[in-house]
């Protein structure tokens, strides 16, 4: 039996990627830094503990060698590095990057946009040969950019599929965008305001969609760059109607023709331009077609959100969307809005 390690097993891509290897007849060791099994471990999976940044401890984990490594939490230059360094023990890879690494050209990218005049101006769709930032220690993006050139540089040791997924959706994240709706709608606020007229496009992708390429990628070895997304990616205002349908709630959008007014506005998909990435390659590369849709996927991931929510408040749940967004539901702040409209 081909024998998968999957690291990051127990995050918000990593259960379905067990889920669907498992199913698709691999022997799987699902690898977090807990190391347990949950309810929805598949069963015959192995479970280990493993600290990302202890290379013995990597090294003992692949032992004699195995078939697949789905690194799904590699975030550097150096993680790639240990991957690489084991490339005569693995016989494949498929590593997790994101679509922050994209700039538009002209140095323009997700790390310039608060930046005068630092607005990307990205093709749309964007292809997976589109520029990239320079590699570097500084950003998230930055940062994934070294990890990608790292694994290119090793391609003909280690034959590896790096994935660019976008807004990525499903149960478990640590930064979950439509909090920002299914929390607004559980506090009883009847109006949202969005940005730029509700029609900003971030491309969406399901984590089991992510999982269904890396599914497909790890019966196909071979080095390729593949954007990882879900079909057409539905717009913000698209997206608050969809959770407010799943919740059963009727709510008033009013529409701001340009950005946002402070954190009046402003969401977690809030961007003046569209991120669209192309989906041809990994459909043409790999036979890529998406399991799920957005409005799918949807009902699951609010059923979790509304769980979570009864259980801790929203900054010790989600610290991560907290720590990016710590004025997401500024609700004084809105409602001294709408009062000044309408003086």
């Amino acid at each position: 039996m081909r024998r998968a390690v999957v690291i990051g097993a127990g995050g918000q891509i990593g259960r379905p990627a067990v889920e669907a290897l498992a199913k698709d007849g691999w022997e799987v060791t699902a690898v977090s830094r807990g190391g347990g099994r949950d309810e929805g471990t598949p069963g015959g999976v192995r479970t280990r503990r493993l600290d990302r940044e202890d290379d013995a401890a990597l090294t003992a984990l692949i032992g004699d060698g195995c078939d697949l490594v789905v690194d799904l939490v590699a975030y550097s230059a150096r993680h790639a590095r240990q991957l690489t360094g084991l490339a005569d023990r693995i016989g494949a890879a498929v590593v997790m990057s994101t679509v922050s690494v994209y700039d538009d050209g002209t140095g323009r990218g997700f790390d310039t946009m608060s930046e005068p005049d630092g607005l990307p101006r990205y093709p749309v769709p964007i292809t997976e040969d589109q520029s990239t930032v320079p590699p570097g220690d500084a950003t998230y993006s930055t940062r994934k950019a070294a990890l990608e050139r790292e694994l290119l540089a090793a391609a003909d040791r280690l034959p590896t599929t790096v994935l660019r997924p976008g807004a990525i959706h499903g149960p478990y994240s640590p930064l979950p965008r439509e909090l920002y709706f299914v929390k607004r709608n559980l506090d009883g606020r009847s109006r949202r305001v969005l940005a730029f007229r509700g029609e900003s496009l971030f491309h969406t992708s399901a984590a089991r969609n992510v999982a269904e390429l890396i599914r497909l990628a790890a019966a196909r070895p071979g080095f390729r760059v593949l954007n990882a997304c879900d079909p057409r990616p539905p717009t913000v205002a698209e997206i608050g109607a969809a959770v407010d349908a799943v919740m059963g709630v009727e709510t008033r959008t009013v529409l701001l023709d340009g950005a946002a007014s402070a954190s009046v506005g402003r969401s977690p998909w809030s961007v003046d331009v569209p991120v669209v990435c192309d989906m041809t390659a990994a459909e043409r590369e790999l036979g890529y077609r998406p399991v799920v849709t957005y409005r799918d996927n949807l009902p699951e991931t609010v059923e979790w959100l509304t769980r979570r929510l009864t259980e801790q408040d929203w900054r010790e749940a989600f610290w991560t969307l907290a720590r990016a967004y710590p004025d997401l539901f500024d609700y004084a702040a809105e409602d001294a809005w709408f009062a000044a409209r309408r003086t």
